[in-house]
């Protein structure tokens, strides 16, 4: 359970860069509200990405897996940026601005997610 909640900071964490980053190349491209309030709805908003990712993520993968194919893997990131521009139009606790800014969130968060994971301890290496 610690590592989940460890893993879920480091989400928070990757999106609050990413909206960071972003602002360097496009201007109001994804919108992080920086209150402690703004903070904890971004927890639900990271923890719906998530789960919006592991759930209908994987099923439009699987759906367009010939296109996947042709494209050497390249469209997993237009699904990718899809899935985070969907969340991200929710309202819950970052706002994604436009469909490039989507593309460039996604690549920076799954970026920054793993090279903050590495830091992350495993759960199958602790219990061996």
């Amino acid at each position: 359970m610690k590592v989940l909640i460890i893993r879920w900071v480091v989400l928070v964490v990757s999106i609050i860069a990413a909206s960071y980053l972003t602002g360097f190349v496009m201007k109001d491209s994804i919108i992080v509200d920086p209150t402690p309030g703004g903070i904890g709805v971004l927890f639900v908003g990271s923890a719906v990405l998530a789960i919006v990712n592991a759930t209908l993520g994987k099923l439009l993968k699987l759906m367009t897996l010939p296109l996947n194919c042709m494209t050497f893997g390249l469209f997993a990131l237009v699904i990718n940026a899809a899935l985070f521009w969907a969340v991200g139009s929710m309202g819950l606790g970052f706002k994604v601005n436009g469909f490039l800014a989507a593309f460039v969130g996604s690549l920076l968060v799954s970026a920054i997610s793993a090279v903050l994971g590495v830091f992350v301890p495993d759960e199958k290496k602790d219990k061996d």
